[in-house]
């Protein structure tokens, strides 16, 4: 009796929502072997990272160039583990610069015939350079989207497309409550350092002069990740009013319980969107980056369920307006019981749109990747 071979997959995930994802797609993949890049949410499935995700964390041009070494040298480190293994399937996760990148250099290379090259989370074309759907159709076989109006960016150019719902939508139904939350601010400064150096600042003095106005009885608390736990623990020694952390593990029961939450623009508003959390979002950037985002972005707004409902539900502070006054203001108007109630019921409006298909994305990417290959 022959023993079918597992299929063999070299997975990529670059920061923290990628190595959440990561490790429900592998989850749903028992029989396949797993080699690449993850963080502690994958190497909690079995994966030996390649190295540390924090090495790729990086975001805005001038971060981006700061660390060129570094991403150039786990490129090549990348490319030669993908041609080493020799993997049936060589599955990205967001990270585009880099899955692209990669991707790119073990084709031209031209000594992996057969092996397939899959990548989840389509990049915002609608947002911005539009025209770099067709440099993903020369590079990947299958592209996996989050919402419908995806598609038609890139098949346009030949790329097979499928829309499989967004993956945070997955789960977070039951922390969801319309009870009156606890006294708890939530501060999450991002995942990435470069975000984290810049946002924590302002976080420190949001607190102090949030106490100095009367939120004396509140607690504050910021979810840590991987990528800058260690930072993050150094550098709230010298807060006068120290926040509690707790792991990203348990981070969606400290949102369920959250009163207002001050969030880097990113994964974690979608997440505070579909949970029903009054939330402001935050995000300062290089001014370099600023002004060249200013030049090309092609939408009014950063966070996510903004941009699908087209209209300002969280209040967005960034560059230069992200200031702890600015912040305070918008904290106080959410504690307004029709402020709230309003932006309350826009998040309710917004629940059909995360997910239209009622599926687990990552096992509609597993299934579709298993009959693939």
């Amino acid at each position: 009796m022959t023993i079918a071979k597992k299929k063999k997959i070299f997975i990529i995930a670059g920061e923290v929502s990628g190595d959440v994802l990561g490790a429900k797609i592998m989850r749903e993949m028992l029989d396949a072997e797993f080699v690449g890049i993850g963080g502690q949410n994958m190497e909690s499935c079995g994966l030996k990272s390649i190295f540390p995700i924090s090495d790729l964390a990086v975001m805005g041009v001038v971060e981006v160039v700061a660390r060129a070494k570094t991403l150039t040298a786990r490129i090549k480190q990348t490319v030669d583990a993908i041609i080493t293994e020799k993997p049936d399937l060589v599955l990205t996760i967001d990270s585009p610069g880099f899955a692209k990148a990669v991707v790119s250099k073990v084709k031209k290379s031209g000594r992996l015939k057969r092996t397939k090259f899959f990548h989840v989370v389509a990049p915002q074309v609608w947002a911005w350079r539009p025209k770099r759907a067709k440099k993903y159709a020369k590079l990947f076989d299958k592209l996996y989207a989050f919402f419908d109006f995806e598609i038609p960016y890139f098949t346009k150019y030949g790329l097979s497309t499928v829309a499989v719902g967004h993956p945070i939508s997955d789960g977070l139904d039951k922390y969801k409550s319309d009870n009156a939350k606890e006294k708890i601010i939530t501060l999450v400064p991002g995942s990435r350092m470069s975000e984290v150096k810049k946002l924590l600042p302002v976080f420190h003095k949001t607190v102090d002069m949030l106490v100095n106005c009367g939120y004396r009885d509140y607690k504050f608390v910021i979810p840590t990740v991987e990528t800058t736990d260690a930072y993050v623990r150094e550098q709230i020694k010298d807060w006068k009013i120290k926040p509690d952390l707790v792991d990203s593990s348990n981070r969606y029961q400290l949102y369920a319980n959250t009163y207002v939450a001050i969030v880097a623009s990113g994964t974690v508003s979608a997440e505070l969107a579909i949970m029903h959390i009054p939330t402001i979002v935050v995000y300062k950037m290089n001014p370099i980056t600023v002004l060249l985002a200013r030049m090309i972005l092609r939408v009014k707004w950063a966070s996510l369920v903004n941009i699908l409902m087209n209209e300002t539900i969280f209040p967005e502070l960034l560059g230069n307006a992200a200031k702890p006054e600015a912040i305070i203001d918008c904290l106080q108007q959410l504690t307004l019981p029709h402020v709230r109630k309003e932006m309350l019921h826009k998040l309710t409006l917004a629940d059909k749109k995360w997910n239209p298909q009622k599926q687990k994305p990552a096992a509609a990417i597993a299934k579709d990747i298993l009959s693939s290959i």
